[in-house]
């Protein structure tokens, strides 16, 4: 039986690069946004360098927490041409700006997005397809949801033929284990650590930011400083 690796997370916007090394571990991504949408997340921002240090890309979609991620919405756009100014204005003298923006900027300028759900997707897939990772990606609402924290991704493996499930160190706080091995899936936890610094912009290094930040500055040589990303 051929292994199939499966690994099931919220969708971010414009993810660190280790949510894509995530990715490429894997045989299918499911975008679990079938789970309560949390402010001052991930979800809808994200962390850009700049002269000034570390900002944050805030998509504004207001606090409310009782709604799931995919029902999350995008009323105002106005967003798009502010969050692009920033990115030129901070990264227009990296070294790959001009060959990024060609296929970057267009998510901004020509888009409108009425979902966040969507709009993480879209730019996922994106940056998939630049960084050559063809990992499958589906939305956790493809599938049949049962009740039950660990029993979910259990459940999810399993109907998406699963038997490795490659899951965030963050998750050991709540994941039952023996729920895996009961179904006969493999349980790994995956490894943020190790990455190496590569040529960045503005001062001292830092590695929680968007992988916007990497692209910009590594372009194409981007997978040089990740570590599953696939060929």
């Amino acid at each position: 039986m051929k292994n199939k690796k499966i690994a099931i997370l919220q969708s971010n916007y414009i993810p660190w690069k280790g949510y894509f090394d995530l990715i490429a571990a894997v045989d299918e991504f499911i975008l679990y946004d079938d789970v309560q949408f949390t402010k001052n997340d991930w979800r809808n921002r994200n962390k850009i360098k700049t002269s000034q240090g570390s900002t944050w890309l805030t998509i504004p979609v207001g606090q409310n927490i009782k709604r799931r991620i995919r029902d999350v919405t995008i009323d105002d756009q106005s967003w798009l041409t502010k969050h692009w100014g920033t990115l030129e204005r901070n990264y227009t003298k990296a070294h790959h700006f001009k060959e990024v923006s060609a296929w970057l900027k267009p998510l901004y300028t020509e888009q409108r997005y009425s979902h966040l759900s969507q709009l993480n997707r879209h730019f996922i897939e994106t940056i998939c397809w630049y960084l050559k990772i063809k990992t499958r990606i589906r939305n956790s609402w493809d599938y049949e949801l049962s009740e039950g924290q660990t029993e979910r991704l259990v459940d999810l493996c399993t109907q998406a033929d699963g038997n490795e499930y490659i899951s965030g160190p963050a998750a050991k706080a709540y994941i039952d284990e023996s729920l895996f091995s009961s179904r006969n899936i493999r349980l790994t936890w995956f490894d943020y650590g190790r990455y190496p610094e590569y040529p960045q912009l503005w001062g001292t290094f830092v590695h929680e930011v968007s992988i916007l930040d990497l692209l910009f500055n590594c372009g194409r040589d981007s997978s040089s400083y990740m570590r599953y990303t696939k060929a």
